[in-house]
């Protein structure tokens, strides 16, 4: 099979990365791609937001499954492109990827499922987040309506924050506050069957014991030895199979990765938010103990035929994904800093490292981006795998480099 990677960021380094580990994939492309996709992929350059240029790129290339990473592409309809011309494509049409793509859609949606959720309200005005504010009270959750690369979301005390929030922001839902763990859950799902995969939790604060403002993502780890025994069957049963029967009543069928974010409270498992697509950085630890390969599950999905390909299965053992990120992000990024120690910590044992805001100037690998790139270590347990991430975080050297030292922390010390 040859394949076909859209986007540039860390998630698309880590399919890239699995796909090309696959023994059924002959050949990974990958547009545009990075430094590091590069180490797997031919890159091409190709604007991901363009569907007819992907279109034009996949037919040229004659690969036989195209996979679109970011959310912006979904949204913007490139599956539709390029299903047009024939091609599978890993990633839902721009009518499904609505659940991500508007906040207010989604909780339409959960609503008509019956899936469990916070109470919100949309607003478009500040008089109407102002009543929504006092109705349901603090702390606040103010969220963008739209597409806020990970950085959309408001959780404060401050009733002056939410509001200069919500004032950015134009249409907004503001939520009920909801207590308890949050866990990450992606599934497969080809519009009908649904493969969930196992649980991870991502960080995302900037700083240790989440202070700080929300980024997309600092960390991950999985599996989650804390979590509930039947949590996965639970969550497919009230959440991930209904969303999909209602996205396929409605006309919509969703194909391609169904992320649900949850909270564990004290009153029951409640979505917190749906992705449309595999979540950075939850991938780059997940995608590291996928055992099976990940080809057949993404053309199964592509195509229809899910249901003929076996569920996924996984290695035994922990991942954690550290992420090392630029001086200044989340407000800004730091770019043109030269990046050292990716070899060094690759040779450590159970370490590799996945690359999101690189690239090249003058032959050497500088900065490119808020979150510059992850660093995975795997291990016979969460301890273990921790060790390792952070003894490859710490040969990796970029000036201003910054993150947390508390990724899984808590989880391997229990």
């Amino acid at each position: 099979m040859k394949t076909l990677v859209i986007g540039s960021g860390g998630r698309e380094h880590a399919l890239a990365r699995a796909l090309a580990l696959d023994p059924g994939v002959t050949e990974v492309h990958a547009a545009p791609g990075n430094p590091g996709t590069a180490t797997v992929a031919t890159l091409h350059e190709v604007d991901p937001m363009d569907g007819e240029a992907v279109a034009a790129l996949a037919l040229d290339l004659e690969v036989d499954l195209v996979v679109v990473g970011p959310e912006a592409p979904l949204v913007a309809g490139v599956t539709d492109a390029v299903t047009a011309r024939g091609i599978p494509v890993f990633g839902p049409t721009a009518a499904a990827a609505r659940l991500e793509g508007s906040k207010a859609f989604a909780k339409e949606v959960m609503q008509a499922a019956g899936v469990p959720t916070a109470r919100a309200r949309l607003c478009t005005t500040l008089e109407e987040v102002e009543a929504a504010l006092d109705d349901l009270g603090s702390p606040y959750v103010v969220k963008d309506d739209g597409l806020a690369a990970g950085k959309g979301v408001v959780v404060t005390e401050d009733r002056a924050a939410a509001l200069e929030h919500a004032g950015q922001c134009g249409r907004v839902v503001v939520e009920e506050y909801l207590d308890g763990p949050e866990v990450s859950l992606f599934a497969i799902t080809d519009g009908r069957t649904v493969y969930p995969l196992q649980p991870a939790q991502d960080f995302k604060r900037i700083g240790d014991g989440d202070e700080g403002p929300n980024t997309g993502g600092m960390g991950a780890y999985t599996p989650l030895p804390w979590a509930p025994a039947d949590l996965v069957d639970e969550v497919l049963a009230t959440v991930l199979q209904p969303t999909v029967d209602e996205l396929a009543k409605r006309g919509t069928p969703f194909a391609g990765l169904l992320y649900a974010g949850l909270a564990l409270t004290a009153a029951g498992t409640r979505v917190v938010e749906f992705n449309a697509r595999f979540g950075d950085p939850e991938t780059q630890p997940l995608l590291s103990l996928l055992d099976s390969p990940l080809s057949p599950l993404l053309l199964g999905a592509a195509t229809g035929t899910l249901d003929e390909v076996p569920p996924p299965s996984w290695r035994s053992g922990s991942a954690v994904g550290v992420v090392m990120a630029s001086k200044g992000y989340p407000e800004s990024a730091s770019r043109g800093d030269v990046i050292t120690g990716i070899e060094d910590a690759e040779a450590l044992p159970g370490v590799h490292v996945i690359q999101a805001g690189t690239a090249t100037e003058g032959g050497r690998l500088v900065t490119a981006g808020g979150r510059v790139l992850a660093v995975v270590g795997n291990g016979p347990d969460l301890a273990a795998a921790r060790a390792a991430a952070y003894a490859g975080v710490a040969v990796v050297e970029f000036p201003g480099a910054q993150h947390r030292t508390d990724i899984a922390q808590a989880a391997a010390s229990a």
